[in-house]
């Protein structure tokens, strides 16, 4: 379905379209890096000896009762290489929990108020201000960290604040941009970005934290996501009609699939918030969302902890291993919503499977995964397989549960993914503090396997509830009357336009 760009500066080489998604993907990336740095550079800014010591009253006091639990693995042959030395800070595992999870605070505020901004006003703007506030705060982090851990938290509730409007912003922009048939590799290019990032960011910090100590983790990752910055500026436009590096055969095609309305065609309309808290399909994606984000959010954060603790990997084995099951994930799930779009394309299967399948992926892999390791022990090879199996198919809800908002009412995609995110954004604060309580003086896989089988009856309650109630089908009452109408231009999509969308 590509469009000639004859007399398109950036459709030479790639459509407009997916210049706005490559960067839009790159801006995710850029995001979820910056946001998951701390959990790896964290590993290397702790004196985890002083920690234990204090923990458990005295060093000697923790070996006397070390023979009464459970066998612990055995470090890794070089796990006390020179460069995984203790760090400065003395962060309980309390401590420990409210860093991390502080992200959230912001994240959490920030998302319905962002998504009504990127509806109105600009979606453009929205996603260039959350990429800004984390670079400059994560720039400040060290120098911050140094005066006081109450210091980092703020700086990581300031990227949570720009954080958490990253989806409303993207999902504006897809519905303005996105052709219904590409709509799933679209979205999933976007928000593959987010593992893209992660791996990336894992990679960088753990041998940054290794080889240049924890500091560099924050100026070097932060330096480089400013040229970012400029680039969405100069290339990137809220729809096609105000693109003007477009082609007119890029755009024409574009603004026809989405059924020709214009680009203020949604922007009087009220958000029907009665008819959306009431809607099935609706509620199926919180569900799906919220559960499928204590995963994910298990696995993101306090997967380099598990394998510092419980496999005992130094802080290189530990980059490297958390970090690659997120490639792996960034090209499952391109692979997979274009098979599905195909399918889709060729009336072979309905929107609504097309999610479900999705999400089915997203949740029943991931959950059988952390039943094993529950029982796999010290096996090191089998436990990093079975993490990579199920960080990968977590892949799965790009294109299953997190395009489902712009399916269902894609003239509020903004507030339903922002509403969806920050209930999903729950788990985000809860499971590091979650964590932290659970492994407070007891870092062993008895422990982690609590943590673990509630994550798996969370993705349980995911893949029953969104089966039974997921829709790929639009609304009605995402084209109920808007509240002023100046002319008849400025109307909702018309029912043509539901039929291309379903």
């Amino acid at each position: 379905m590509d469009v000639p760009a004859k007399g398109n500066v950036l459709g030479r080489v790639v459509p407009a379209r997916y210049i706005l998604a490559i960067l839009g993907s790159v801006g995710m990336a850029i995001v979820y890096g910056l946001k998951v740095n701390l959990s790896v550079a964290m590993v290397g800014m702790l004196n985890h000896t002083a920690i234990k010591m204090s923990a458990h009253g005295s060093l000697e006091q923790h070996q006397q009762v070390a023979p009464t639990a459970e066998v612990e693995c055995q470090p890794t042959s070089n796990a006390t290489d020179s460069k995984d030395a203790d760090g400065p800070f003395l962060w309980s595992s309390e401590v420990q929990g409210i860093v991390l999870s502080c992200y959230f605070w912001g994240y959490f505020v920030s998302q319905i108020p962002g998504g009504r901004v990127a509806e109105l006003f600009s979606a453009k703007w929205v996603m260039f201000f959350s990429v800004c506030i984390n670079v400059v705060c994560t720039l400040l982090t060290p120098v911050m960290a140094e005066a006081h851990y109450v210091a980092v938290v703020l700086m990581r509730v300031g990227e949570g604040i720009g954080g958490g409007v990253t989806f409303p912003a993207m999902h504006v922009l897809l519905s303005k941009w996105a052709p219904p048939v590409e709509r799933s590799v679209m979205a999933a290019l976007v928000y593959a970005g987010t593992s893209l990032g992660t791996v990336m960011s894992m990679l960088m910090a753990g041998v940054l934290t290794a080889t240049l100590g924890w500091e560099s983790v924050f100026y070097v990752m932060g330096g480089l996501s400013c040229l970012w910055c400029v680039l969405w500026v100069f290339l990137v436009q809220d729809s096609p009609g105000q693109q003007p590096l477009i082609s007119k055969e890029e755009r024409d095609f574009i603004v026809t699939s989405l059924g020709g309305n214009n680009d203020k065609s949604h922007k009087n309309m009220s958000v029907p918030w009665k008819q959306v808290f009431t809607s099935g399909p609706f509620l199926a994606i919180v569900v799906a969302h919220a559960c499928s984000n204590w995963g994910w959010y298990m696995l993101l954060i306090e997967l380099p902890f598990y394998m510092k603790q419980v496999l005992k990997f130094n802080m290189t084995e530990n980059a490297v291993t958390t970090a690659l099951p997120f490639l792996s994930l960034w090209f499952f799930s391109m692979g997979l919503s274009k098979t599905l779009d195909t399918l889709r394309e060729k009336n072979i299967i309905t929107t609504t499977t097309a999610r479900k399948i999705g999400t089915l992926f997203a949740s029943a892999v991931p959950a059988v995964c952390l039943v094993a390791l529950c029982y796999i022990g010290c096996n090191r090879a089998g436990a990093v397989a079975l993490m990579a199996l199920g960080v990968t198919c977590i892949g799965g809800m790009f294109c299953g549960f997190l395009s489902n908002h712009i399916d269902i009412a894609p003239n509020f995609a903004g507030t339903l993914v922002a509403i969806t995110n920050t209930i999903a954004t729950v788990p985000g604060i809860v499971v590091p503090i979650f964590v932290g309580v659970l492994t407070h003086g007891n870092q062993t896989i008895s422990a982690w396997r609590i943590i673990f089988f509630v994550t798996v009856g969370l993705y349980i309650i995911e893949i029953v509830v969104y089966t039974i109630f997921g829709s790929g089908e639009q609304q009605p009452w995402n084209n109920l009357p808007e509240e002023k109408t100046d002319n008849s231009e400025d109307k909702p999509l018309n029912n043509e336009a539901e039929k291309t969308q379903v």
